[in-house]
């Protein structure tokens, strides 16, 4: 079996996710292959802009005919190729009950009360967004309208709205089924109809799911099982039946027994050196591996990376992790604080303050300042 340190996967995570900039056009990013999520202002453009030469502008991803934001991965919003858009949706149909179950973060007790089978109540909630959205339309809208078309036992009450509406998660799951998109750079959120939309896949595609699986494994190999279930969102045991075996290397690394596609095994055993300076954003494709503590061992500093509410972006310096950055606005100036974990060559300071430029400018601000903690 291949031995594989730590630093050898991380360095080959890095040139798989792009972070070398061997790319120029978004449309050929390979991440793409898996989406850019963007559930936080910015994230899928900062997480561009860490990953192609040159300048990024504010309307690089939402001006892009060639894309689409989507709610897929875990009900995240992420940006895929429009053509990639059928074989997603096969993909994301539920495998099983269980499936259904889990991607939907219902407990059976839930589903009882629907007299319905999971899958069932994911696809009677498609239908009814598909009948409400025919142009333009809010979230809360759509919320509303098909809270009324639905059985009662779909909603639940909802603190932070103050009403009775359908589950969030199902909502979010059920969009893509029902031929719909999220329009970017819109607030409040809103919906639109994919303009091809055609009969929605209702029937589970192991394929499709499997090869999702793999592409995981491909930008955050190697790793387990678990990990590209989670990924996913299914149940453990779910993505068991559709292991893609027969295309994955086993290795060990870290003390346990991973995976990676045997197609990049080479690349894995000969990655190139992570050299520069790079912001991720906060939910960064590269930070969103399942194995935290592969990425930062150090727990302490780890807590500092992924904090439950409010997480910062992180400083990725030569392939490791050596501190935080956060940014605040205020008129044309963002202000950017960066806090490293130890002393940082004035090199790496610099390379680091030529980032934040790249970062102002993405997001559409003329002057910017950073000041290090």
């Amino acid at each position: 079996m291949v031995e594989v340190s730590r630093e050898q996967a991380l360095a080959y995570r890095i040139a798989e996710h792009g972070l070398h900039r061997p790319v120029e056009d978004v449309n050929a990013l390979p991440l793409l292959d898996l989406g850019l999520q963007d559930s936080l202002r910015d994230t899928a453009l900062l997480s561009l802009a860490a990953r192609v030469p040159g300048p990024v502008t504010p309307g690089a991803l939402t001006t892009d005919p060639r894309l689409a934001l989507v709610w897929s991965h875990r009900g995240a919003p992420h940006f895929h190729r429009r053509t990639d858009l059928p074989e997603l949706a096969a993909s994301l149909v539920p495998l099983d009950d269980a499936d259904a179950l889990s991607r939907m973060l219902w407990q059976r007790k839930e589903l009882q009360q629907t007299e319905l089978s999971a899958v069932d109540v994911l696809f009677t909630t498609a239908r009814a967004i598909r009948t409400v959205v025919k142009g333009p339309i809010t979230k809360g809208a759509v919320s509303t309208a098909i809270t009324k078309l639905l059985p009662p036992s779909f909603a639940r009450w909802c603190r932070v709205c103050g009403a009775t509406h359908v589950h969030e998660q199902l909502m979010r799951l059920a969009t893509i089924h029902a031929g719909v998109r999220l329009e970017a750079d819109r607030r409040p959120a809103t919906l639109a109809p994919l303009e091809d939309r055609g009969r929605p896949a209702t029937r589970p595609s192991p394929a499709a799911t499997a090869r999702v699986l793999e592409r995981y494994l491909r930008f955050n190999g190697p790793a387990t099982p678990g990990d590209a279930a989670g990924f996913t969102g299914s149940a453990r045991a779910s993505v068991t039946g559709i292991w893609p075996a027969d295309r994955l290397t086993e290795v060990h690394m870290a003390g346990r027994r991973a995976f990676v596609p045997t197609d990049r095994l080479s690349a894995l055993e000969n990655p190139p050196t992570p050299e520069g300076v790079r912001l991720l954003p906060p939910l960064d494709p590269f930070t969103q591996g399942r194995d935290k503590a592969l990425l930062v061992p150090n727990k302490g500093r780890a807590k500092e990376v992924w904090k439950i509410l409010g997480s910062p972006g992180a400083l990725l310096v030569n392939g490791e992790i050596p501190g935080v950055w956060r940014t605040k606005a205020s008129g044309k100036r963002l202000t950017f604080t960066i806090t490293a974990f130890d002393p940082l060559h004035g090199a790496v300071r610099a390379e680091a303050e030529a980032e934040a430029a790249r970062v102002a400018t993405a997001r559409g601000f003329p002057d910017f300042v950073v000041a290090w903690t």
